[in-house]
């Protein structure tokens, strides 16, 4: 007689044979024997249900269904795109395919830049050491189907090489024409030694989006990456992040979440080299039928590192904010610092914040912390506010403004910050009470 969990995996593992009866996308050798593997490693572990560790907090059900839900959308009215006014390189993705026409040539100083659909016809190409490498490393010790997914059947992306120090950023900017979009999108990232560039992202996917990025960052290696996940408030999606470190790198990941249905990002950061750093940081705002969930894994594996984990999110309506973050330190790597914190502001009794922050540390010289907290605005702060003239959503706003103000902290480019600080100011004056 099978077991409760034997029983459960019996039926995650039909759901996904459901979605692997679709064919695989044709291409060359080296992407085909990626995808095949995924395939399998997805039909071993079966799809994500609520049960699982790492979903309890967030249902999967809309992500994993065999068709996307529709999904309203959005007239954006006068509001500018997000990044419009930064001197970048802009590819544009409609729909989750890139859109050529709409799109600057695929050139920039230090920057080798191809498709996902033209490397994936080659026999050989750069790309092969990673795509789906990093994906499948990062199946452990944690399953994410979700990804194997991805890898299995996204046709479209960049492959992104990064050669020198990039005079400007790349910026990834979607749009959404259909409803009905179900979008499924993979990037590949390398670094090399010495390089640098900052990547931008932000616009609405589609109504349903998988979307992945692997990233190589050699020794001495520097990536800034800004994603903006805007005002699409139907849509439902999943990103994955899986990021690999050398010695003296540096990486940099901020996102702002700014509504939507149902949001899940999931990163995962190797610091293989020694004195690496990697920031990972957040900064979220949600009204109303709103689900976000940020779900990390930061291993230590070389001495020296430095790594944080900023997240923030402020909740009204309802809203819900999950936050699952761990910091993994190996018996090599001492002199470790590691720092993580998530909080949360609820506006109403009625949103709720669900956190899971862990710490396993395997050395002995390591200066690690982590907290969590969870609460209302301070009514000492809002009084002393008030005292001196300032209405009330006013003060609201700038007591909200300075809790994210760490988040925003961690974008190095002072001007995207203010820039998303702007937004964020934007964003509080058309959901005032």
């Amino acid at each position: 007689m099978q077991s409760a969990r034997q029983k459960l995996h019996t039926v995650k593992v039909a759901a996904a044979q459901t979605r692997l009866a679709d064919a695989l996308p044709t291409g060359g050798a080296w992407v085909s024997a990626a995808r095949r593997a995924a395939a399998s490693r997805l039909g071993d572990m079966g799809l994500p249900v609520k049960r699982d560790e790492y979903w309890r907090f967030t249902d999967p059900a809309r992500l994993t269904d065999a068709s996307a839900p529709a999904a309203k959308v959005m007239d954006m009215g006068d509001e500018a795109p997000m990044f419009d006014g930064i001197d970048s390189v802009r590819l544009v993705f409609t729909d989750g395919r890139l859109d050529l026409e709409a799109s600057d040539p695929l050139a920039l100083d230090g920057v080798e830049i191809s498709t996902l659909a033209d490397a994936a016809q080659q026999d050989i190409h750069w790309a092969r050491d990673l795509y789906g490498v990093l994906e499948a490393d990062g199946q452990n010790p944690v399953d994410r189907p979700l990804a194997a997914l991805n890898t299995a059947y996204a046709t479209d992306g960049l492959m992104i090489r990064v050669t020198g120090k990039a005079p400007r950023p790349l910026a990834l900017v979607c749009r959404r024409v259909a409803a009905d979009a179900d979008a499924m999108m993979h990037h590949v990232i390398r670094v090399a030694e010495g390089a640098e560039l900052t990547l931008l992202e932000s616009g609405p996917i589609a109504a349903r989006s998988n979307t992945m990025m692997e990233v190589d960052v050699a020794d001495g290696g520097t990536l800034h990456h800004i994603r903006a996940q805007g005002r699409d408030h139907e849509r439902v999606g999943v990103t994955h992040l899986f990021a690999r470190l050398g010695a003296a790198s540096v990486f940099k990941s901020f996102t702002l979440t700014l509504n939507g249905a149902l949001v899940r990002n999931e990163g995962v950061v190797w610091m293989n080299g020694q004195g690496g750093s990697a920031h990972l940081a957040g900064a979220v705002v949600g009204d109303g039928k709103f689900h976000q969930d940020d779900t990390l894994f930061v291993t230590h594996g070389a001495p020296d590192c430095e790594s944080r984990q900023v997240y923030k999110k402020v909740l009204r309506n309802g809203a819900v904010g999950v936050f699952q973050g761990k910091i993994l330190v190996k018996q090599i790597a001492q002199k470790t610092d590691g720092y993580q914190i998530s909080q949360s502001l609820l506006l109403d009794e009625s949103s709720q914040f669900l956190a899971k922050p862990e710490l396993e540390i395997y050395a002995d010289d390591v200066k690690c912390s982590h907290g969590s907290t969870s609460g209302e605005i301070n009514p000492d702060h809002l009084f002393y506010l008030r005292a001196r003239g300032v209405p009330v959503e006013d003060a609201k706003a700038l007591l909200v403004l300075a809790f994210l103000a760490e988040a925003l902290e961690e974008i190095a480019d002072a001007g995207i910050a203010e820039d998303l600080r702007a937004r964020l100011e934007s964003w509080m004056k058309r959901h005032r009470a």
